[in-house]
């Protein structure tokens, strides 16, 4: 019997110009402005969708990689999608937003009390996306930059600090009796005092507590201490795999033996793969599409590693396309999944060139080869996940009007036929949702 999946959207551009680069920019909207952001929001709430995860970078980078972030618009410029969230929820009844922040940018009582705040205005719809992106260390403060597992760790303290805060005041603390004119009982809050490696601060927090549940964390990150960090912390694990049978098995496994592992149980968090589908009018015009990538020029492969170049920090449009990549070019706080990504199976020994094409080329969702394909053989796909225990998928793209309707005209009603996607959400926030099915 089918089963119905959560669905998010990852907004892969950010608070940024959206359509930077395709025809679609000649609708004028002005990416700095709340419009087109609400626009996109109503579209996926109608649409059935859980969430929209709105990725962020705060930093434009090294010095020397300025440059490459900015041309093309791949990496920066980006406003603060904190900022933008109050937008979204006063367009909006039931669609979780989540945006991106970063540990090192927020002090925890700071941002135990700012993100409190947004989960009471939006009717408990907040989540956060919880990253530990290290290159931007510097513009906070003048600590040395920490590596990868040490920043994880930072990461669980300032994220355990911020739930102390928000637990410190206990049950019954709210009281809320006209008759007596009592508003609190103070007693009953908790003065939190942390002092830990990372942080030091003291409640308890001036915010009162949730009636529908804590803000849902959101995180991603593939290594094995990411996968031990969403394991013990997160509502929802942003998953990038292989999308065969024993990859997503597996995948899954280990998030579910994090859990297990930090005390939590399995059903405690959903898991949801990206993915970024071009959804095709016909079986023919997929077919079409997936031809014309099978022998990229050099000017498409030069596109590619503009946007790969933003994503690594690391100019690779500079290189011999003839010659292996050295992974040693890649900083230490480059993520390791950005670089697998890149080199896929292929191995360290293959040319830039390989590795460019591979890229380049498209695949027919209908041998599962790629993600070209007609609404139908995307359900398809969708359905055998589900036949695997999977909870949803997150679909990729910036949020221009075009880009969602292009994905999601024919796509949702196929979905919503079929049983797979929600025709109608819980009241209760986010949290509900989730945990709806």
């Amino acid at each position: 019997m089918t089963r119905p999946q959560h669905f998010g959207w990852f907004l892969a551009r950010g608070f940024g110009p959206q359509g930077w680069g395709y025809p679609s920019l000649d609708w004028d909207y002005d990416w700095t402005r709340p419009e087109i952001y609400q626009e996109a929001a109503r579209t996926l709430e109608q649409a059935g969708f859980d969430l929209v995860i709105i990725e962020d970078a705060p930093s434009l980078g090294s010095p020397d990689t300025i440059d490459l972030r900015v041309r093309h618009a791949f990496g920066g410029p980006k406003h603060d999608p904190l900022l933008l969230a109050p937008y979204l929820f006063q367009a909006t009844r039931h669609l979780g937003v989540v945006p991106t922040v970063n540990p090192a940018a927020y002090l925890p009582y700071t941002a135990a009390r700012q993100f409190s705040t947004l989960q009471h205005l939006s009717g408990h719809r907040l989540g956060l996306n919880v990253v530990t992106d290290t290159g931007s260390a510097r513009h906070f403060s003048a600590a040395a930059q920490l590596g990868h597992d040490a920043a994880y760790d930072r990461a669980e303290e300032w994220l355990s600090g911020i739930r102390s805060l928000w637990r410190s005041w206990g049950d019954g603390a709210l009281v809320g009796d006209r008759e007596t004119d009592v508003f609190a009982d103070g007693s009953k809050l908790s003065t939190v005092r942390h002092r830990g490696e990372h942080y030091s601060f003291d409640g308890p927090l001036n915010a009162v507590p949730f009636t529908d549940g804590e803000p849902a964390i959101v995180s991603p990150g593939g290594s094995g201490r990411g996968l031990g960090f969403a394991g013990a912390n997160s509502d929802v694990q942003l998953a990038l795999a292989p999308l065969d049978e024993a990859s997503v098995r597996a995948y899954r496994a280990k998030i579910h033996d994090a859990a297990i592992a930090a005390g939590r149980s399995a059903d405690d968090l959903k898991i949801l793969f990206a993915i970024q589908p071009v959804i095709t009018a016909s079986v023919e015009e997929a077919d079409r599409i997936v031809a014309a990538s099978a022998h990229p020029d050099d000017a498409a492969l030069v596109q590619i590693a503009r946007k790969q170049s933003s994503d690594l920090e690391t100019d690779l449009t500079a290189l011999d396309l003839e010659r292996p990549l050295d992974v040693s070019i890649f900083g230490e706080h480059v993520s390791r999944g950005s670089i697998q990504r890149l080199i896929g199976d292929r191995g360290e020994d293959a040319p830039l060139r390989v590795h460019l094409t591979a890229l380049a080329r498209a695949g027919r969702i209908a041998d599962r080869s790629g993600f070209v394909g007609t609404a139908d053989e995307f359900a398809d796909l969708i359905e055998e996940l589900g036949e695997w225990g999977n909870d949803g998928v997150l679909l990729w793209g910036d949020f221009h009007p075009v880009t969602l309707h292009r994905t999601l005209d024919e796509l949702v009603p196929v979905l919503r036929r079929r049983g797979i996607l929600r025709r109608d959400h819980v009241d209760g926030g986010l949290q509900a949702n989730l945990r709806a099915f």
